[in-house]
């Protein structure tokens, strides 16, 4: 009897296994965003970028194209309902949104406008467990939020729309073009390059890489902050001065460079010159040193500035420009020589010059009324040798180079010079 109970007992469990297999099972569908059901084995979703990567656009603009992302299941089909976070960091501009939907082909999108300071920058996109990073370049000259170079009691912020007229005034306007015009060396483009000197703005958190100089006796050794994206002056394969200056935002520092070369896609950099300068304390270099400048000064609290000129509407400090000929002198705060004539008549480097207060400007535009009453009130330092009564500037596509032309309507003789004290003249 034992034997058939359990011959019957197992044909029963063999019974109820078949009609279990023989009963049909209702299919479980997938959940919204390909989550799978429980019970089953976790398959994350993906995120890869679609398009919108790369992008060059004007500093403040938003960029042509949106940022595009694909969200998909592991084995690629795309996930439609899916919630997207897109971020970017302080100083990375700003986006549409920050959490979008994927649509039935599984992409979402938002527009990126640029920041105003920072030419690098990035976004992420992501969803759980997954994302990914998009890069943009800005074009244009940074932001400075109108933080003063150089603090209130420093020569290129001195007010010197009243000091003494020098007595030699005529003779030494004479010697840089009294019939020149006012000639801005910058704007937009010009022979395929940015049109002026540029700058770059970085965080504090910018790696320092290593810089030789030739004249490393007068330069400030390395390492800078020098990003490898840094604009060259001129542009990769200029001749020219090749200056690359470099702005450390959190710790208000200032890194130029002159005859700069990236090497290694600027792991390391050698140029001809280079200098730190404080810009919160304002330091000069040692008697007799140059810079990144001929003339031993720093070369960005002279640069005509965008967002100075177009955002603010105001200059505070003087300017720098260049003579054929100068002296073979400098006046403080000009630390260095560059020139070969020895007659008094001769500008020394340092040399400061003002717009005539008599000098009508009502008839300019708006752009250039806020450089010529600079003029009036800073004035600005002969710098370096080049064309007579080149104003320099930096490079920005939202200049109007044919307003700016409108300059050139000023002429070397409306300007004068400051009384000149404390020269020294270099053998």
């Amino acid at each position: 009897m034992r034997i058939s109970k359990i011959i019957r007992d197992v044909m029963v469990i063999a019974a109820t296994v078949a009609c279990a297999a023989a009963t049909p099972t209702t299919p479980v569908a997938d959940p919204p965003g390909g989550v799978p059901p429980v019970g089953s084995t976790p398959h994350a979703n993906v995120i890869a970028k679609t398009s919108g990567d790369a992008q060059h656009g004007t500093l403040s603009s938003t960029l042509a194209s949106p940022l595009v992302v694909t969200v998909s299941t592991s084995t690629g089909a795309p996930v439609s309902g899916a919630t997207v976070t897109w971020s970017a960091a302080s100083g990375n501009g700003t986006l549409s949104a920050t959490s979008t939907t994927t649509d039935a082909s599984g992409h979402a999108s938002v527009r990126w406008t640029l920041d105003a300071t920072f030419l690098a920058t990035t976004v992420t996109a992501a969803i759980t467990g997954s994302s990914v990073t998009f890069s943009a370049m800005g074009n244009g000259s940074g932001d400075l939020h109108g933080r003063a170079i150089f603090p209130a009691s420093d020569a290129w912020r001195t007010d010197i729309s009243g000091a003494p007229r020098d007595a030699n005034s005529d003779s030494l306007i004479a010697s840089c073009g009294p019939t020149a015009g006012l000639h801005p060396d910058f704007g937009t483009v010009y022979a395929g390059a940015p049109n002026g000197i540029p700058y770059v703005v970085v965080h504090g958190t910018q790696p320092k890489v290593p810089v030789s100089f030739y004249y490393g006796n007068e330069s400030d050794p390395g390492p800078y902050p020098v990003p490898p994206y840094a604009p060259i002056q001129g542009g990769a394969s200029s001749s020219g001065d090749r200056h690359v200056i470099t702005v450390d935002a959190d710790n208000w520092k200032l890194y130029e460079m002159y005859a700069a070369y990236p090497v290694n896609g600027g792991a390391s950099w050698t140029g001809g010159s280079g200098a730190i300068f404080d810009m919160t304390t304002g330091t000069v270099r040692p008697a007799g040193w140059t810079s990144a400048d001929a003339a031993g000064l720093p070369i960005l609290p002279g640069l005509v500035r965008y967002d100075e000129v177009a955002l603010r509407h105001v200059i505070e400090h003087a300017l720098r420009f260049s003579c054929a000929h100068s002296r073979k002198a400098y006046i403080p705060p000009a630390r260095h020589q560059a020139g070969d004539e020895t007659s008094a008549n001769f500008g020394p480097m340092g040399m400061r010059v003002r717009l005539k207060q008599s000098f009508d400007i009502s008839g300019y535009s708006a752009t250039n009324k806020v450089i010529l009453t600079a003029l009036k009130k800073y004035g600005m330092f002969l710098a370096d040798n080049g064309a007579n009564m080149y104003l320099s500037g930096a490079p920005d596509p939202r200049w109007s180079d044919n307003d700016l032309h409108n300059l050139t309507n000023v002429h070397g003789s409306d300007f004068e010079v400051v009384q000149m004290s404390g020269m020294v003249i270099q053998p």
